[in-house]
């Protein structure tokens, strides 16, 4: 009897146990692996500023309660961030140096001044009715706003 409660607890517990890896697809990236990669994709590989913004975004979420406290887990919210942020290859070397240096000072404290405590951001040129989006920046492709 207790041989069988032993091996059904084990099988009740194993899918319990292995899912926390199922339900977080970062769970093995580093904050700097999902920095990195969230400066690589939205700042359009263009210039350490916008990808400086970027993390500066991330890292205001970060900070605030109404966001997970992680930056894997700010990067990893669905439909917040380009397509495959955390999954897609980074392709272009040069770039991929660049945004890995940038997450590195971010992660060290350096923030972009011109954001301030904006918290989000889309492609610069888009226009949108809403009267609650307030601009602070332009860079790198992308235009900086907090909402009121």
């Amino acid at each position: 009897m207790v041989r069988a409660l032993f091996l059904l607890a084990a099988v009740v517990a194993t899918p319990m146990l292995s899912g926390c890896a199922v339900l977080s697809p970062f769970a093995f990236l580093s904050p700097t692996d999902c920095m990195t990669r969230v400066m690589y994709f939205e700042s359009n590989r263009s210039s350490a500023e916008g990808m400086l913004a970027v993390g500066t975004v991330v890292m205001n979420r970060v900070d605030d309660r109404n966001f997970p406290h992680s930056v894997c887990g700010v990067v990893g919210q669905p439909n917040q961030f380009a397509a495959g942020v955390l999954w897609n290859k980074m392709r272009e070397g040069r770039s991929l140096a660049l945004a890995r240096s940038m997450a590195e000072k971010v992660l060290r404290g350096y923030r972009h001044p011109g954001v301030g405590d904006a918290k989000y951001f889309h492609t610069a040129g888009y226009s949108f009715p809403y009267t609650n989006m307030h601009y602070v920046l332009v860079a790198g492709g992308n235009a900086f706003y907090y909402k009121s």
